[in-house]
């Protein structure tokens, strides 16, 4: 199989929806299901956090999630764990900076699968992109309490930069992004947003991501 273009990846960034179980209002199924329904692009399985679940449990709900963007053909991205990439067969993985580097993680998992990788400036950008990343996550741009590791916050400065000094890789923007500040994230150069608590915790998780997706398309 053929890596992903950079056309179709600029696609599923539009609305990235990242998830794991302490994140939810409701069950972790059923919010992803409905963020499904609501228009969600990509998935990221991000268990992490006081309870979050560990071992067994943890696979688990990785393979009920994994089983319920395939049914609906969402790619279905692993957040950090190569390994439990690698066990699921997972469409891809994302890494920060503190974790394996994109080019060992491409000879691990082959040219075929996604490798999203967290930059926070151009230096950790161009070399993401030497190392063989598919795109970048920036941020965080607003405050967000889903992250207790999160960098300071940046705003769209980080976006508007690596597009001015001409950088064309896919890029979405994550951190505190909600439907009341997206449109900004966009206007810098951001291909999609990245979004935690603004769909897991809404009332109306499907309402909650059909609002966000016209917000991206619209901008």
């Amino acid at each position: 199989m053929k890596r992903i273009d950079s056309e179709d990846m600029r696609k599923l960034l539009k609305l990235y929806f990242i998830m794991g179980s302490v994140n939810c209002r409701i069950s972790p199924a059923v919010t992803l299901t409905q963020a499904i329904e609501g228009g969600i692009t990509l998935f990221q399985f991000r268990e992490k956090g006081p309870g979050a679940l560990t071992g067994t449990a943890a696979f688990n709900l990785a393979k009920q999630l994994q089983q319920i963007c395939r049914e609906h053909r969402i790619p279905f991205i692993v957040n950090d764990d190569i390994e439990l990439a690698i066990a699921l067969d997972a469409d891809g993985v994302h890494v920060g900076q503190e974790d394996e580097p994109a080019r060992s993680i491409r000879q691990r998992l082959g040219d075929h699968k996604i490798i999203g990788v967290s930059a926070h400036t151009q230096h950790e950008a161009r070399q993401a992109i030497a190392d063989g990343a598919d795109y970048l996550g920036v941020g965080p741009v607003y405050p967000t309490s889903s992250k207790d590791d999160a960098e300071a916050v940046q705003g769209t400065r980080v976006i508007e930069e690596l597009r001015r000094c001409g950088l064309t890789i896919p890029l979405v923007g994550i951190g505190g992004i909600t439907p009341g500040n997206a449109q900004p994230v966009i206007g810098a150069g951001a291909d999609g947003v990245s979004v935690i608590s603004a769909i897991a915790r809404a009332y109306d998780v499907s309402a909650a991501a059909k609002n966000l997706l016209q917000i991206i398309r619209y901008t």
